[in-house]
């Protein structure tokens, strides 16, 4: 159990399959658990540039986003979606989804997740430069130390 202050957003870069260096995020999970549980939470920020979007993946686990600023489309499974400040999406473990930001301005979004270790499946990307003829991903990811590995 912790409070955890304000702290900077970074570019999203160093992801092959989501790269972002105009977009900014930051991570936050409870820094005083270190019982090495799966099942905390976790909360991502992200500022999404404009014309800017967050690739159509899938998690293992439920996710809730709640816009903070801003315009975008919400793509949840076939639905697609203008959202704005206030909206709230809601979104089952295993349903495709992607955020992009179709407004004049930063969107910013909070996403919390009832998992601090989830697997994104990727299935569209936003290629780093030089891995434009690789696939998209499978990947573990621990929010707490940034660590991921590959998922057969």
């Amino acid at each position: 159990m912790s409070i955890v202050q304000r702290s900077p957003r970074e570019p999203i870069v160093g992801d092959p399959d989501d790269h972002r260096p105009r977009s900014t995020w930051r991570l936050v999970v409870d820094p005083g658990d270190d019982s090495g549980r799966v099942d905390g939470l976790a909360l991502v920020e992200e500022e999404i540039a404009v014309g800017d979007r967050i690739p159509l993946h899938v998690h293992d686990v439920d996710e809730v986003i709640a816009v903070q600023q801003g315009m975008g489309e919400a793509r949840l499974g076939q639905r697609r979606e203008q959202v704005g400040p206030g909206a709230v999406i809601f979104i089952p473990a295993g349903v495709e989804h992607g955020t992009a930001n179709s407004g004049d301005t930063s969107m910013i979004i909070q996403a919390v997740f009832p998992a601090t270790r989830i697997v994104i499946d990727m299935r569209e990307r936003n290629p780093a430069p030089g891995t434009e003829a690789e696939q998209p991903r499978r990947l573990r990811y621990d929010l707490r130390t940034g660590d991921f590995e590959a998922v057969d």
